[in-house]
């Protein structure tokens, strides 16, 4: 049987957080209203990884989480507990390089005869020829002659199986048995010609990989047999010591032998230009799974099917699902599978999609939702005021330079990742396009440079993730988004080849492939599927990892899930959005904070207020930013910090300066300041301007680390310190409020609220790692144990119990009313009067009754000087909140502050000012 689902907690797990740690914290879990914990990906993954989407070995739990064992312990925990447990799956790719891939490391010994050489992305035949049934294999820190002369790369022998492979620090490269042959020549030891001639004698059986794979491993059993003597130890390596690179002779050999292999060593920096290998993103570590084809999904999904049909989960959560080549198809599948192994529960299925203000998620594939992105822009936005976007714009701009568009700084981001980080990536799209002209006469003499071309500018303007073509073309809402790429790409494209873009109008489904020849329609399909395997990680690479951190007018809106472009959601957008997710994603997930947040949901809460007094922002960083000009070293490539990154600096120690942190506590500022500097360290280097991950400039990052220090220490006589702190504490107040309108939010729309490992409590995190710091959680226990009321700890709010506790009873409305909250209808709300603005409300309608929630919405003009998250109560006066005929009652009944509201009969009017009294926020039954 299904539990019912209420709300879930993210946690992620690490050896530093294993699967056993979570186990006491279920009855919390509980206690608080979650129905499911939400766990970060448990397969084997690399060592040491602190995330888990590097996966290894889709066939064990991760030994590093305690391992099979563990697992079975948390889950008797959750079961006792009558908790559910959700999974998150990586389809996409795997962790390669190191040692420890068994199907990545058979790929490298055996090519294309491997039985796993389908499972990887592999190009095995492109354009370059000198890669021609090769894999490029970029994992060398230096190039690869530097690396060879310097002995580290170092042939070696494994007595356990009788395989030689080359050792590289933590990477294996093993060499492919048909050519032991020369290794056991190299030493000249005639005892050892009968192995070399039966080794060399594999080639020939190559056609006939069962017999291929027969002889190596006999051949690999008697080298074991061999060394297990000590005579044949000592032949064995000798003739290894005859590819010693530090000798002239043996260089030359180890050289010869490598460059027979099926892979070609490369310096790492070579992978942006030349792999032919799908990766995720730019990461050289992640290598991309055809999850597509029936074999790699069986062997990837194995054991989480085994995990769902035994009941030990109850559904999964799907990473990066544009990645995939056919992302409807693999949901689908998936979810029947699901049904198939357990036909008494409905499949829980969430996608991590990003998704553009102005795009849906698709309805057929039958998913519950995405993982809450859209939902963490919305319930953020609504909390921004549109009337602070002109003057903060104007901030920005006359304060850097910069353009004021964000999609100005977003298409210059795309044509740098393009040349700079995915140009193999989009080689392989030019080549597959070539292909496809190819095939055609009146087009076979369009160059792969011309289509290379035509591609970027394309890619430049395209303006979400992906498109989802398939056999029967594409939709029209792909349709849409593709004449506005290619509209676009028209503008800035030279002349001479604007023919191409109305070719690949046609290309990239225009023309159905179904209505095309069978042969021509494989390559339609597959020039598309590079397409939008290229186009989502241009845009995750070009937009959120680096076009976020160059364009900074207000980074509250610069989120995972957000367009820095739209500064605010006005209360119709939001409402509008609630509506289609109730109809079409009811069970959708409602994030606030995640593992990948630039920064905590309270955080961008107080960053909020500053739309709304951005006069008296400007004028506190037209303050700082002339204290601080003398602190700005002067380099070659100009001033440290560069005066966007100085703006950015600032909106983060306000934003996330910690409630309870004296300036004059020097211990604790120079700890807050740490976590700073390693946000402003991330930050220039994802900005990709002055200094970057590939080559780090120190001289810049240093300027810049030293900026911060200096300007924020305690014995400056400008006191710029103590300013950065009132300031922040002048925010906190209407940011507290925000922080609790969020939460409500979450709570009461259509959809199921997520929680993110301790954000029950304020989260001022700021981008990972920082946001996955270990938790309090004996703190948090108490907390709920106290169960104290949300009015009751207003005066102490600061502690952030208070968000807990609203969290609490809202849950606990949510599991007594199931049905109104998961099926019930979304009413939006007015106000009338003069506060109207400053409210957003809705209710949820079902035949089971009604819920109303009311919060608080731009509080900083309302709560002025005030010391406590609470609009006082005049504030409201004349204000009141309409209720339509269906809804009317004579008591409400809030779950929140516990106190009942009564109305005259037929009243269709509750007064703010009583609503509001105790708390920002209200969340109202009939009773």
């Amino acid at each position: 049987m299904s539990l019912p689902l209420t709300a879930t907690a993210r946690l992620q797990f690490h050896a530093g957080f294993t699967l056993d740690d979570a186990v006491p914290l279920v009855p919390y879990f509980a206690r608080l209203g979650i129905s499911h914990l939400y766990a970060s990906p448990i397969l084997k993954a690399r060592p040491g990884s602190t995330h888990g989407y590097d996966i290894v070995d889709h066939g064990r739990i991760n030994p590093e989480l305690g391992g099979e064992a563990a697992l079975a312990r948390l889950v008797a925990a959750l079961k006792a507990a009558n908790l559910g447990l959700i999974l998150d799956i990586v389809p996409n790719h795997m962790g390669v390089g190191g040692a420890d891939n068994a199907w990545w490391l058979d790929v490298l010994e055996w090519g294309r005869q491997s039985p796993y050489a389908g499972f990887f992305d592999i190009d095995w035949e492109p354009p370059d020829r000198a890669l021609h049934n090769r894999m490029l294999a970029p994992f060398l820190g230096a190039p690869y002659g530097e690396a060879l002369a310097s002995g580290a790369l170092t042939l070696q022998f494994d007595t356990a199986t009788g395989q030689f492979f080359v050792q590289y620090y933590e990477h294996r490269f093993p060499i492919a048995p048909q050519h032991y042959t020369h290794v056991l020549r190299g030493g000249g030891d005639p005892a050892l010609e009968d192995l070399a001639q039966e080794f060399g004698r594999i080639g020939l059986h190559l056609r006939d990989r069962s017999a291929a794979r027969s002889a190596a491993a006999q051949g690999q059993q008697a080298l074991v047999e061999l060394a297990s003597t000590r005579a044949g130890a000592t032949r064995i390596e000798a003739a290894i010591a005859a590819f010693d690179p530090l000798e002239e002779a043996g260089r030359d050999r180890l050289h010869r032998l490598l460059e027979r292999q099926h892979y070609r060593l490369v310096w790492w920096r070579a992978a942006a230009d030349e792999i032919n290998w799908r990766r995720f993103f730019d990461i050289t570590s992640l290598a991309g799974l055809r999850v597509e084809l029936p074999e790699v999904f069986d062997a990837t999904h194995e054991l989480i099917l085994k995990l769902y049909a035994d009941g030990d989960i109850d559904g999964v959560r799907i990473d990066h699902i544009d990645g995939l080549a056919d992302p409807r198809s693999y949901c689908r599948k998936l979810y029947r599978r699901m049904q198939t192994v357990r036909p008494d529960q409905a499949p829980l299925v969430w996608v991590e999609k990003i998704l553009a203000p102005f795009e849906s998620l698709r309805t057929d594939w039958l998913v519950d939702g995405t993982t809450g992105y859209d939902f963490m822009d919305e319930a953020s936005g609504v909390l921004h005021d549109p009337a602070g976007e002109a003057p903060l714009t104007t901030l920005w701009t006359e304060s850097t330079g910069r353009s004021p568009h964000f999609e100005a700084e977003a298409r210059e981001a795309r044509r740098q990742i393009l040349r700079d980080n995915l140009a193999s990536e989009l080689n392989a799209t030019a080549a597959a396009l070539k292909r496809v002209a190819g095939r055609d006469l009146v087009t076979r003499d369009f160059t792969l440079t011309a289509l290379r071309r035509a591609l970027v500018e394309v890619l430049v303007h395209f303006p979400i993730y992906r498109l989802y073509i398939s056999t029967g073309g594409r939709s029209e809402d792909d349709k849409r988004i593709l004449d506005w790429a290619l509209a676009g790409a028209r503008r800035t494209i030279r002349a001479a080849d604007r023919p191409l873009i109305d070719l690949l109008d046609g290309w990239l489904g225009g023309e159905p492939p179904r209505s095309l020849a069978p042969s021509l329609r494989r390559e339609r399909l597959s020039a598309a599927v590079r397409f939008q395997q290229l186009s989502a990680p241009v845009a995750a690479k070009s937009v959120e990892d680096t076009a976020f951190y160059r364009y900074g007018r207000l980074i509250s809106r610069n989120e995972v899930g957000s367009d820095p472009a739209r500064f605010a959601v006005t209360p119709a957008g939001f409402h509008g959005a609630a509506k289609a997710r109730a109809k079409n994603f009811p069970r959708a997930l409602l994030a606030t904070a995640t593992h990948d947040h630039k920064r905590g949901e309270d955080v961008r809460a107080r960053l909020a207020v500053l739309s709304e007094i951005p006069e008296e922002w400007a004028t506190a960083v037209h303050r700082w930013t002339r204290l601080n000009s003398q602190l700005r070293k002067e380099l070659s490539d100009g001033a440290a910090p560069g005066m966007s990154a100085q703006l950015m600096l600032y909106q983060t120690l306000v934003g996330a300066w910690p409630l309870d942190l004296d300036p004059e506590d020097e211990a604790g500022v120079n700890e807050f300041l740490e976590r700073v500097v390693a946000w402003q360290e991330k930050a220039l280097r994802e900005a990709k301007r002055r200094t970057e991950w590939a080559v780090p400039n120190a001289e810049y990052e240093t300027a810049c680390r030293d900026f911060v220090f200096t300007c924020m220490a305690a014995d400056r006589a400008s006191h710029l310190r103590g300013e950065v702190a009132a300031f922040a504490g002048r925010i906190a107040v209407a940011g507290a409020v925000n922080g609790l309108a969020q939460t409500l939010l979450r709570c009461a729309a259509p959809g199921v609220p997520d929680l993110y490992q301790g954000t029950e409590f304020w989260d001022l995190s700021l981008v990972d790692p920082d946001n996955r710091r270990p938790v309090d959680w004996d703190a948090r226990r108490v907390a709920v144990e106290a169960a104290a009321a949300p009015a009751e700890l207003l005066q102490s709010w600061r502690d952030g119990r208070i968000k807990q506790a609203i969290l609490a009873r809202a849950l606990a409305l949510r599991a007594a009313r199931p049905a109104i909250f998961v099926e019930g209808d979304y009413l939006p709300l007015v106000a009338e009067g003069p506060q109207a603005a400053h409210v957003l409300a809705f209710a949820r309608v079902h035949k089971d009754g009604v819920v109303i929630a009311v919060a608080t919405r731009l509080p900083a003009a309302l709560v002025g000087d005030a010391p406590l998250p609470l609009v006082p109560a005049a504030e409201w006066g004349g204000t009141e909140l309409v209720l339509p005929r269906g809804i009317m009652a004579q008591r409400w009944r809030d779950v929140l502050s516990g106190i009942t509201h009564e109305g005259s009969e037929g009243a269709d009017r509750l007064p703010l000012a009583d609503l509001l009294a105790r708390l920002p926020v209200a969340l109202l039954e009939v009773g």
